[in-house]
């Protein structure tokens, strides 16, 4: 049997690990808004109806991001940031619904779902998250 201690840091371990992987995909997205912004624009086109969006809004909404997954990894704020990722990540997935639909011709859509669980589970354990987290 393992004590409260060993349990404490495996904890810490995994929410670490799952803080740093959701980091790195919530970062190549930021990313994209810089490297791509024509990409991003696509992509509110086609799962969020929103047309039109001028690149200058990709940059800015890329630079907004930038700011909460960096602070996401750094463990700042973890009430306001875990949940703006959870919500974000969630709204990601929900657009992508038509896709579901068409699962065999989507299947990379689905990996979205256990994702969103990690960031929904990081949010309820955020005060055990402590692991080279700098917020309290």
């Amino acid at each position: 049997m393992q004590n409260n201690t060993d349990i404490q840091k495996r904890l810490q371990w995994s929410l670490l690990s799952l803080r740093v992987t959701i980091f790195i995909v919530m970062f190549v997205w930021t990313l994209d808004k810089f490297v791509n912004p024509a990409h991003g624009m696509a992509i509110f086109e086609k799962f969020y109806g929103i047309g039109g969006v001028p690149e200058v809004a990709v940059y800015i909404m890329g630079a907004l991001q930038l700011a909460l997954v960096l602070s996401f990894l750094a463990g700042l704020a973890k009430k306001y940031t875990y949940a703006f990722i959870f919500i974000l990540h969630g709204g990601s997935t929900l657009s992508s619904f038509p896709q579901y639909l068409d699962a065999f011709n989507h299947l990379l859509f689905f990996a979205a779902w256990p994702m969103w669980g990690a960031c929904f589970a990081l949010f309820l354990l955020r005060d055990a998250d402590t692991k080279f987290a700098f917020g309290k």
